[in-house]
């Protein structure tokens, strides 16, 4: 069974209550009509019930009614969430008026819906921005404990078994954070390993922090960065398996790790990679899921509380439908 079925596997197994909040958008009710389908999450769909119901007939969708439908315009706990969204936001001078309109905002609904337990996650961006995304998150959500910073992981299953997990990596920050400062790298490591259990199934995460030294082969204030980041991480996490600063090879290849590192229970071994900054990140997994064939998966947000993940504009329905396995795996890790 390849990653992608063991992940829909494990969300068919423990069913978690994801938020559409796009759910008038065709790829989106079509990828909620599959996951309805295939019963590998309890779905909310956010969206003028009459017209989501006149677009599944269109599109000879017969699962939708499976689906907690929610009409933003019309909602009877509208007040409810308003005044909780006053009180939240209270000092960023938040007042009732502006609660009001905020909850009739699918994006913002979705996430008043987590809020108040009635949701586990929620995934948008088939039709707005990544900022769109993650504000009401960022604000109603919030980031997890001791996690000050969001990052973008990234899932590269490689033809290459002999390194990672088999031939899996799990990758970040990718996605959001460009230049982090030393509390926010030793943040993206913890929160990496943390998606490489929940969603790649990782029993034994083994992170390294990447630069272009290995201990002290170089010396330059990125790579002091990166030295300082590994320290951290493990205050943040102690159980956690790191070690850097380390260099790709030394980190992946078992016999550069074992010459360079012998003492080093990461290197050689490491299944989780962390890069210095977002453009080596960016850079480094598109010229692995290109020249070197892999498939890349993601990226999956972390670092909040409760999973919000993004799309891009330019999804498909199967992307939709995966990610909807993918934020399951989170919310079962974060209801610890």
């Amino acid at each position: 069974m390849d990653l992608i079925q063991q992940i829909i596997e494990r969300a068919k197994n423990n069913k978690q209550r994801i938020v559409l909040p796009e759910a008038t958008e065709e790829r989106t009710l079509k990828a909620a009509d599959m996951v309805l389908a295939e019963g590998v999450a309890d779905l909310i769909l956010i969206g003028n019930p009459d017209e989501i119901h006149a677009l599944a007939e269109k599109w000879e969708l017969k699962n939708i009614d499976k689906a907690t439908l929610i009409d933003p315009e019309n909602n009877p706990k509208s007040e409810e969430y308003a005044a909780l969204l006053t009180e939240l936001r209270k000092s960023k001078g938040m007042t009732i008026e502006k609660a009001r309109e905020l909850v009739k905002n699918p994006l913002y609904l979705g996430c008043m819906i987590i809020k108040t337990e009635g949701a586990d996650g929620q995934i948008s961006g088939a039709l707005s921005t990544t900022g769109d995304t993650l504000r009401p998150a960022l604000q109603i959500i919030k980031c997890s404990p001791g996690i000050t910073c969001v990052s973008g992981a990234m899932l590269l299953i490689t033809k290459k078994p002999e390194y990672g997990e088999n031939g899996v990596l799990v990758v970040g920050d990718v996605a959001v954070t460009p230049m982090p400062d030393a509390a926010q790298l030793s943040q993206i490591a913890v929160c990496t390993a943390k998606t490489a259990r929940s969603v790649a199934g990782f029993a034994d995460p083994r992170v390294a922090m990447l630069s272009f030294s290995t201990k002290g082969s170089a010396t330059h204030e990125v790579v002091d960065k990166v030295i300082e980041a590994t320290r951290l991480a493990k205050e943040l996490d102690p159980s956690l398996k790191i070690d850097g600063e380390l260099q790709a090879d030394a980190a992946l290849v078992p016999s550069v790790g074992s010459k360079k590192c012998p003492d080093s229970e990461i290197a050689g071994k490491a299944n989780v990679l962390v890069f210095p900054n977002l453009e080596v990140g960016n850079i480094g997994y598109k010229l692995v899921q290109r020249l070197g064939d892999a498939v890349a998966i993601g990226p999956i947000l972390q670092g909040i509380a409760r999973p919000v993940n993004d799309l891009s504009r330019g999804c498909s329905v199967e992307d939709i439908y995966y990610l909807v396995a993918i934020t399951a795996c989170q919310a079962m890790d974060a209801k610890g």
